[in-house]
């Protein structure tokens, strides 16, 4: 009975466009951001850290950015972990050519050079458009992943062709290398995640996010009531690169610490954050969560039950996890397209109504 609108009386036009309208949801969201911020830090482990929060953390960025370009706007991509090593790789190089500069602007640089990139390869999406554009963005992983194994600047003339992260600290607590504590690397990563769903969720709900989903839905009737095709394809091109890029250097950075761009970008990491945006809603924030999180528990879930718990074997174990990602990609695009997040919003409308029957 407390999940209600009755006694909630708004008086301005900002109260009532605010992105959680009813009480109890803006609790329930300032609460999550406490225990996040302040329990979390305090019993987190190298285990919890490695293995579930920071690639939650960092795979909700790269599934917010995808989201944006193909929930909102409509531009398939199949690019995603190109975008991510060009994020990766200009981390790197601005870690190595800048020590002295805090590694929060190097994410930042590097998030910035691939919303340059982005918007390059976003070049094809004002001439074609569905499966054309999903070539042409498969064509720009294939093409980045080559570019970073050929080109020796890069890895700064490495002889193993991998790149590793220099120790770089955030008020004197280190953020990389092997001396990282978790709860830093975790608290780093958390700082990023809220920062780009509050730029996202904002930029969503106003003009441009508006512009955005206008193409999404019918480019030409879009670009007749005065939408600039140009203007707004190539501007989701940049802020999903943006986003992406930034999850790319986070991912070598803070969690990896060490890449070979053909393993830790390749084409799979590409599908895996586009089965994110699939099963945890197109053109959702919260979906974009929903799906990291169901990807990257599940894994563990299955392991500790089927191999830890029942004693199967492992690989086992991992044919198991393809069958019921694809079992759930075809369930949602059939029978739920919006994802996990419509179930949630389905959940909370029966709240709002219950315990009445309509």
């Amino acid at each position: 009975m407390f999940y209600r609108e009755a006694g909630e009386f708004r008086t301005s036009y900002t109260d009532d466009g605010q992105t959680f309208p009813i009480a109890f949801d803006r609790w329930r969201y300032y609460a999550v951001l406490a225990i996040a911020f302040l329990v979390v830090p305090f019993v987190i482990n190298d285990y919890w850290a490695n293995a579930i929060f920071l690639p939650f953390l960092i795979y909700a960025i790269a599934a917010i950015g995808l989201n944006i370009l193909t929930g909102y706007c409509g531009q398939v991509s199949l690019g995603t972990g190109g975008f991510m090593a060009v994020g990766a790789y200009a981390c790197y190089k601005l870690m190595t050519a800048f020590p002295d500069i805090n590694i929060f602007f190097h994410v930042i640089g590097a998030g910035f050079i691939t919303a340059g990139v982005g918007v390059l390869f976003g070049l094809p999406s004002l001439r074609i458009k569905g499966f054309y554009l999903a070539v042409a963005t498969l064509a720009a992983q294939f093409f980045l992943v080559w570019l970073f194994n050929r080109v020796p600047w890069f890895y700064n003339y490495s002889a193993s062709g991998q790149i590793s992260a220099p120790e770089r600290t955030v008020f004197g607590l280190p953020v990389t290398g092997p001396a990282t504590e978790p709860w830093a690397a975790y608290l780093f990563c958390l700082v990023f995640v809220v920062a780009v769903a509050w730029i996202a969720r904002n930029l969503t709900r106003g003009s441009v996010g508006r512009k955005w989903m206008a193409i999404r839905d019918m480019d030409i009737a879009a670009e007749i009531i005065g939408v600039n095709p140009l203007t707004a394809k190539l501007t989701a091109f940049a802020v999903s690169s943006f986003f992406v890029g930034i999850a790319g250097a986070l991912f070598f950075a803070v969690y990896l610490g060490a890449v070979e761009v053909g393993e830790a970008f390749g084409i799979q990491k590409s599908f895996l954050v586009l089965f994110m945006i699939i099963i945890g809603g197109l053109g959702s924030i919260f979906g974009s969560f929903a799906g990291a999180a169901f990807m990257v528990l599940m894994p563990v879930l299955l392991k500790n039950v089927l191999v830890g718990g029942l004693g199967w074997a492992t690989d086992l174990a991992a044919h198991i996890e393809f069958l019921i990602v694809g079992g759930l990609i075809v369930t949602f695009l059939v029978a739920e397209p919006h994802g996990l997040a419509q179930l949630w919003r389905v959940a909370k409308e029966k709240l709002r109504l219950w315990p009445f029957p309509y």
